[in-house]
């Protein structure tokens, strides 16, 4: 802080933060000191001021600061600015949260259902060539609006090409599969999903390693394996070549989807995921187009022969899976977390087969019902674990609270809008008080500033 002092036997000392403080003249003392009022809101300590000196060649006091203790705050102490108002704002995006979830949910059930009901009427390439070549119009904007503002990530399409071929392998299986099997155990079946998913993230990645050697990880693990061979076993009649080949085809979509979450998190970490599902979106749509050039019944015009109701809820089922599911799951995830919106979906089975059972007459035993709880729950275990462990690391990677320091700190100018004057020995605000007079709080007149 800059200690010279003010040169002038007519003049007050002016504050160093305020250049344009007012002159006081000679009537007033050298003990009267101009400093500076702050807007510093919240609770502080008192200024500390010291008496003011005169040395050789001093011809003023020396002009003092504002010693204001620092303020810390530890990352774990509650919130200082809890107010009323950020409660409200916090309660309201968790309800809209809540309510994004539950549409993704609704959202998500339906597509095994759509499938279904399209399986009587155009064959799987040309219904999933038509639902992802739409869904690809549906995201381009994403990627049109960040190209034209440049604001893409950095390597996006070539990082986006491996998860890409994942997902179109695993929408073929996923598609197809509502073909030879009920949504219902479709939907069961790919509760492996889970399982795979944490196998790859502990050879991919070291840190995940630490979090499947725990025992309620391990135990929600095996529940899902138990429960989802439960339902299957318990298929009545068995399983004959249709249904088994459905079910394989559900469990390799499952595992595929899986990969496809590993390449995403290793390939395409940090971005942004609406500009990064959009670019997968992309390259999924042309295999997937591709593929019904080839495969499809007249190369997917037979789409065209649906009546307009009909293609209509074909273009709809493409919306709502596609387009509104991701982008509600992604909003959902940024107000509730991870681990409450993956345990929401994790109903997804439970809501498929009830629907199911309404629309195609598709029966689930109650020893099939029993095993896909199981599964279920043991997903929900599997998850919860994770995200305790998660929670823990994280707190543990923080230092402790610093103790309270006991030198003072150095000087902070807040600043200033507007001049104040402070009674040189005490500190007492001498703002209304006649020139000459005596300070009200420690009964010392001003003396008459030295003239050299």
């Amino acid at each position: 802080m800059d200690r010279s002092p003010h040169r002038g036997s007519s003049s007050a000392v002016r504050s160093p933060a305020r250049s344009n403080a007012p002159d006081l003249g000679p009537a007033r003392s050298y003990a009267l000191r101009t400093v500076a009022r702050s807007r510093f809101t919240g609770p502080r300590a008192a200024p500390s001021y010291t008496r003011p000196r005169r040395g050789p060649g001093s011809r003023g006091a020396q002009p003092q600061a504002l010693h204001h203790p620092p303020r810390r705050a530890h990352p774990l102490s509650p919130n200082t600015a809890n107010t009323p108002q950020s409660a409200e704002a916090a309660a309201a995006s968790r309800f809209t949260g809540t309510i994004l979830i539950l549409l993704t949910l609704l959202g998500w059930t339906s597509i095994p259902l759509f499938l279904k009901h399209f399986a009587s009427q155009i064959d799987p390439w040309t219904a999933n060539g038509w639902r992802y070549g739409f869904s690809a119009i549906l995201w381009a904007p994403v990627l049109i609006v960040g190209t034209f503002h440049r604001s893409l990530p950095k390597g996006l399409w070539r990082a986006a090409l491996v998860p890409s071929l994942f997902n179109a392998a695993a929408q073929v299986c996923f598609g197809i599969a509502p073909y030879m099997v009920g949504p219902g155990l479709m939907t069961f079946s790919m509760r492996l999903q889970i399982v795979f998913l944490t196998a790859g993230a502990a050879l991919l990645f070291p840190a995940e390693r630490r979090i499947i050697k725990s025992a309620g990880f391990l135990s929600g693990m095996s529940m899902v394996i138990i429960g989802t061979c439960i339902t299957l076993a318990l298929q009545p009649g068995g399983l004959g070549g249709g249904t088994t080949a459905g079910v394989v085809l559900s469990i390799a979509a499952g595992f595929l989807y899986a990969a496809y979450g590993l390449s995403v998190r290793h390939f395409m970490h940090g971005m942004k995921p609406f500009p990064a599902f959009a670019a997968v979106s992309q390259y999924t749509a042309a295999v997937i187009v591709i593929l019904m050039l080839i495969y499809g019944k007249q190369s997917g015009l037979s789409a065209l022969d649906l009546s307009t109701p009909q293609f209509a809820l074909l273009l709809l089922s493409s919306i709502i899976g596609i387009g509104l599911g991701h982008t509600m799951y992604f909003a959902s995830i940024a107000r509730l977390g991870l681990a409450v919106s993956a345990g929401v979906v994790q109903l997804q089975p439970i809501t498929v087969s009830i629907c199911s059972f309404f629309l195609f007459g598709e029966i689930l035993t109650p020893g099939q019902w029993s095993g896909g709880l199981i599964a279920i729950a043991g997903a929900g275990i599997m998850l919860y674990t994770q995200h305790q462990l998660a929670r823990r690391a994280a707190r543990a990677s923080i230092p402790p609270a610093p103790p309270p320091s006991t030198t003072p700190a150095s000087p902070r100018l807040a600043q200033p809008d507007e001049a104040a004057i402070l009674c040189g020995y005490c500190g007492h605000d001498l703002e209304g008080a006649d020139d000459g007079a005596a300070c009200p709080q420690c009964g010392r007149a001003a003396e008459t500033a030295p003239t050299g």
